[in-house]
């Protein structure tokens, strides 16, 4: 296949939508990690001692307050920055009234933040929105915004550093805390738990009704493809009535025996989402 109407097609003419998307999606909402230009900006002193991304952050071993810096800034300009995020507007929009789900290794939740609904999604990654402790001395977990702004406030962008006393601790047992996401075998995932029953129920139903199903993949590489990539392909093979619509700029190749029931597009995630948006007014 050749011609991104039959894409377009295949997404409109679906029973139902399954969302599955990585990385590669949020960074065309504008949200990239391998940025340099948008790093030195919010992170000068970072960026002087030679760092040049925020994926150069991840899993980086700083002191306390080099490390609650960079996770106070970052966090606040990817998970609670209000602005809107048209990108993922017109995916809301593309997906329209069907009947859809999310699976999403984002912890950015900016499905939900745009017009998504919460309890059609999994998140298997976590949610920079919560916190936890790193022992962990308990299965809870608490929201990330108040530790986040206490940190914030007490940043010195001119140090990169947090205050020490803005570090916040366990509030169970003291110890150190971090961000609820899989970044270590201490990552607590019981509270995404019910999302992935959901998604099963849904795909079930899906089965049962012969309902057909359009699976759209966005921006999932091979970073982690056991979160998102793989099982976007074997749902595809497992589900009759299933298409997968690969979207993906570098990696958008298929295994060879999903050809005809798999669709690749080579492309930066807004482009294609645009193209497909103004396409599926076609069809309807």
């Amino acid at each position: 296949m050749t011609d991104m109407r039959d894409a377009a097609s295949w997404i409109a003419d679906a029973d139902r939508v399954l969302v599955t998307a990585g990385a590669g999606l949020s960074a065309a909402a504008g949200f990239d990690y391998t940025d340099q230009e948008r790093f030195a900006e919010l992170f000068p002193v970072l960026h002087q001692a030679g760092l040049r991304a925020r994926y150069e952050m991840i899993g980086r071993d700083l002191p306390p307050e080099y490390l609650w810096g960079f996770w106070a800034v970052h966090t606040s300009d990817i998970r609670f920055n209000p602005a809107p995020s048209p990108l993922y507007q017109q995916l809301r929009g593309m997906v329209g009234d069907r009947d859809y789900f999310v699976m999403t290794s984002n912890v950015d939740q900016l499905f939900s933040r745009n017009g998504f609904d919460t309890d059609r999604m999994y998140t298997p990654q976590g949610d920079y929105g919560l916190y936890q402790c790193l022992t962990p001395c308990t299965r809870e977990v608490w929201p990330s915004e108040p530790i986040i702004r206490a940190a914030l406030d007490a940043y010195d962008p001119g140090t990169g550093k947090v205050a020490p006393e803005a570090i916040s601790t366990c509030p169970n047992c003291g110890g150190q805390v971090f961000l609820n996401v899989y970044a270590g075998a201490w990552y607590i995932n019981d509270h995404f738990q019910p999302g992935l029953g959901r998604l099963n129920d849904w795909l079930a139903e899906t089965r049962e009704s012969g309902d057909s199903l359009a699976i759209v993949e966005i921006g999932a590489g091979f970073n982690t493809p056991g979160v998102i990539r793989w099982p976007s392909e074997q749902l595809a093979r497992a589900l009759p009535n299933a298409r997968l619509i690969r979207i993906n700029r570098d990696h958008a190749d298929l295994p060879d025996d999903l050809v005809g029931r798999a669709f690749p597009i080579p492309a930066n995630a807004g482009d294609a989402i645009a193209q497909i948006t103004s396409l599926s007014g076609a069809f309807e």
